[in-house]
């Protein structure tokens, strides 16, 4: 019996759906691209991808039933990654041109317009990640990951009082200001670059994932 991990991307109508498809084939997994219900709530992973607008994922994501997706997967503790506005619309809410989005609220904080002298964030850039880290496990602190936003959260609120429970772990990098790059937070974890334009980082951080499916 193979022991090849079961992917799927999550085809909503808003994500590099292709490309997320080869690097994960490229480290190792079995993967499938649909918004069929079954296959994503059984697959061992459910990536999330994301481009465009907060409001129209979201628009997207709720006609394909996606936020019902991953909430059942969270609730039953079933590894879910969000990549860019993937990443976003986790958040609690999003600001684009003055007009604010609901978003799925599995973590609190805000999406707004990154303040920086040339906006959008557009290349490579490193991150700074906590020691402990599974996702950038192995990765040289100066690895460098492929940006392509204007959005960002700019503060992470989530406090954990439950000494039994994992306090989660916040990936940072600064583009004018700093704001949130990835985060580790039990079954959910989420980038805002894109692993699967960043090249052997990208691919090493994909390998991590499927390691913990």
């Amino acid at each position: 019996m193979s022991d090849q991990k079961k992917v799927v991307v999550f085809d909503y109508g808003f994500g590099n759906v292709r490309s997320a498809e080869r690097a994960l084939a490229h480290v190792g997994a079995d993967v499938e691209i649909t918004r069929d219900y079954e296959k994503a709530m059984n697959a061992d992973g459910l990536l999330v991808p994301g481009v465009g607008a907060f409001s129209a994922c979201m628009e997207g994501l709720k006609k394909a039933r996606g936020e019902w997706i991953i909430d059942r997967r969270l609730s039953g503790g079933r590894p879910v990654m969000g990549i860019c506005v993937g990443m976003q619309i986790l958040f609690e809410r999003g600001i684009e041109h003055g007009v604010e989005t609901e978003g799925l609220d599995e973590w609190p904080g805000t999406v707004a317009p990154l303040k920086a002298p040339i906006v959008p964030h557009m290349g490579w850039n490193t991150v700074q990640s906590p020691e402990d880290s599974e996702l950038f496990a192995g990765l040289d602190p100066e690895a460098r990951f492929y940006f392509v936003h204007s959005y960002a959260v700019h503060d992470w609120n989530l406090e954990v009082t439950n000494a039994r429970i994992r306090a989660p772990r916040v990936t940072w990098a600064t583009h004018g200001e700093p704001f949130v790059a990835a985060v580790e937070n039990g079954a959910l974890w989420a980038t805002q670059f894109h692993p699967e334009k960043s090249g052997d980082a990208g691919a090493q951080l994909l390998t991590n994932w499927i390691g913990t499916l």
